[in-house]
């Protein structure tokens, strides 16, 4: 991993990445929501590395009627709660409940990177990095010139504590 001092935000998957992505399923309450192992400790070194850091995620179970959006709020809430707890830190979380994939802003497109942009004027996506465990999330970083880091749900030592890890060696 090149140094930290090149990339000034890191934009994040939730599921997958944050906590454990449910098969053919969708995180619908909090008592569903599990964070991967070393999630917290990895974003406490990430708050010390990163100017920015911010969640992007699609979450289409709202508009499939499975929860609402102020559910998905809550989870969120908590979510960013257990992080500061943990010497973390999440900056905004971007969602798109959306379920055509032609949205703007359900990824791979880049609307939420643009509401990011739009909420956070000094990003330069050039000096960001997209960590995701899917191809639409590395299609999504490629999209706007980020570095791309992929998270392979098979292979621990492709996960977040250890990317994390490496900025510190």
């Amino acid at each position: 991993m090149e140094t930290s001092e090149k990339y000034e935000t890191v934009f994040l998957d939730r599921d997958g990445v944050i906590n454990k992505h449910l098969k053919n399923d969708y995180v619908k309450c909090w008592d569903e929501f599990e964070f991967l192992p070393g999630v917290l400790d990895a974003l406490s070194i990430l708050a010390k590395y990163f100017k920015h850091i911010f969640i992007v995620t699609n979450q289409r179970g709202v508009c499939k009627g499975l929860m609402t959006e102020d559910t998905l709020k809550d989870i969120h809430s908590k979510m960013q709660t257990e992080i500061e707890n943990c010497g973390g830190r999440i900056d905004q979380i971007y969602y798109c409940t959306d379920l055509s994939n032609e949205s703007q802003n359900r990824k791979p497109n880049s609307g939420m990177a643009f509401q990011a942009k739009n909420d956070f004027p000094n990003i330069e996506f050039q000096n960001s990095i997209m960590i995701g465990d899917s191809l639409s999330d590395m299609e999504f970083g490629n999209r706007l010139g980020m570095k791309t880091v992929f998270i392979n749900k098979e292979n621990e030592s492709e996960s977040l504590i250890n990317f994390a890890l490496s900025l510190i060696k």
